[in-house]
């Protein structure tokens, strides 16, 4: 009991509620799955947790054109009136997350409250509380991220949210975890694999597009010359009949 209150104190300090299915804060669609947590810790706006929400999650060392691509999505989200969504990673999650901090995003948590992940994201997850966003978490304060807690957390976003993008996630990686969480539950996935392989050769390197012209220009020459073969054989073929044809009227 002593334990419980002094937890209760110390969130209460650092601005968090702890919210259970039903309450105003608690996202209605996370109070669905099988394993919502019981009580979850909220900080920021509780009214941005009862918006629509739609997640974007994706590779840790997603390319360039990977990284505008979810910018962009989170930047139509969030002017379309959804809430971004996401996991507070590198990548793909701060790429969404930095697009959306206008509209409105929401960051879970691996660890507590306290213990941001990665560390440098701290200033980013201000910045999100400062612009009537807000973070979640299941953990108590001091619990510092385990690889185990990714998985749970990555349960929370697809939970949360009316549908998943996953933008440049490896093959068995914590992004495609939470996109089987969402085909699990009663929201669909977006894999934008067109999307993406278009801006990347839309942002592809001067020096490969070049080799690539001249790729098609070869292939372009050895057509034509297979061509001008192909002709000049029939052309061949033709006379020799015609030859025949006339010692045979001759005969």
């Amino acid at each position: 009991m002593d334990e419980a209150k002094a937890e209760l104190a110390a969130s209460r300090k650092f601005g968090i509620a702890w919210l259970a299915p039903g309450e105003e804060g608690y996202p209605a669609r996370l109070a669905m799955i099988d394993d919502a947590p019981p009580l979850l810790a909220v900080r920021g706006e509780n009214a941005t947790l009862m918006r629509p929400m739609i997640a974007i999650v994706g590779s840790r060392n997603a390319s360039g054109a990977g990284l505008k691509f979810a910018g962009q999505l989170a930047r139509e989200l969030g002017e379309a009136g959804f809430i971004v969504i996401s996991g507070l990673a590198r990548g793909v999650d701060q790429a969404a997350h930095r697009a959306s901090v206008a509209s409105g995003t929401v960051a879970v948590l691996a660890g507590g409250h306290d213990c941001i992940y990665p560390p440098e994201h701290g200033d980013l997850l201000t910045s999100i509380l400062d612009h009537q966003g807000a973070a979640i978490s299941e953990m108590p304060l001091g619990h510092e991220p385990r690889a185990r807690d990714f998985p749970r957390r990555n349960r929370l976003i697809s939970g949360a949210a009316l549908g998943v993008v996953v933008v440049e996630a490896a093959h068995r990686s914590g992004s495609l975890i939470t996109a089987h969480g969402g085909r699990a539950g009663p929201r669909s996935v977006r894999r934008p694999r067109l999307a993406a392989r278009s801006a990347r050769r839309r942002h592809q390197r001067p020096a490969q597009a070049g080799r690539n012209a001249r790729h098609r220009s070869r292939r372009h020459r050895q057509r034509c010359r297979t061509d001008h073969g192909a002709a000049a054989d029939a052309s061949d073929q033709r006379a020799r009949q015609r030859a025949v044809r006339e010692r045979s009227a001759r005969a």
